[in-house]
């Protein structure tokens, strides 16, 4: 089992049990979109976020992304990390049925793919040292023609779709997954691959 210094917020408590039986760090739950109305469940989230880091580790599915969003807009961005799984098709094994969208939650994740994802986070794990990486900036978006450039939206879904990389992402989501992930180099390549 490892161990994160910071807490891990995820949707509901079966994503909460997968978790539980991976990681040693304080795991909450959002009540899925319960927490739009949960204004003392939110308070408490801030509270944990300032005190020890928090790491937002929702489905890849539009609904993990609004609960994702909120999550930024209502907490301090200084003391969030983004965790994020890959888009595969699948459901889980207590459904009978797949999600709307067909993707696997947080709860259906091999425990493999979700340390890869909390450790690309940057999470704080005991006795791992963490290494800093130069930045992917929005100009190097531009320079590449995935932002602000004609088919740069097209050339962005491409490149998303690529790397596993969840489909809903804004240019500005895409570019924080993009540095917890990769270096300038390796983007670079991928879009050379891409043109």
């Amino acid at each position: 089992m490892i161990r994160i210094r910071e807490a891990i917020v995820v949707e509901g408590r079966y994503d909460k049990n997968t978790l539980a039986q991976i990681v040693d760090a304080p795991i909450l739950e959002t009540g899925g979109f319960g927490i739009f109305k949960d204004k003392q469940q939110l308070a408490f989230l801030r509270r944990v976020a300032e005190s020890r880091g928090l790491i937002v580790l929702t489905d890849s599915d539009g609904a993990g992304f609004v609960i994702r969003n909120h999550l930024k807009s209502a907490i301090d961005p200084k003391f969030l990390k983004q965790a994020y799984i890959p888009d595969i098709c699948g459901k889980e094994r207590r459904k009978s049925a797949p999600g709307k969208e067909g993707k696997l939650g947080v709860e259906g994740m091999r425990p493999e793919v979700i340390l890869e994802a909390l450790r690309r986070a940057g999470a704080t794990i005991e006795g791992e040292e963490s290494r800093p990486r130069a930045a992917i900036t929005k100009q190097d978006l531009v320079e590449l023609g995935l932002s602000g450039g004609k088919n740069s939206s097209e050339k962005r879904k491409i490149l998303m779709k690529k790397w596993d990389l969840p489909e809903h992402m804004s240019a500005n989501a895409l570019l924080q997954a993009l540095n917890l992930l990769y270096s300038p180099e390796e983007l670079r390549a991928a879009v050379g691959d891409i043109d």
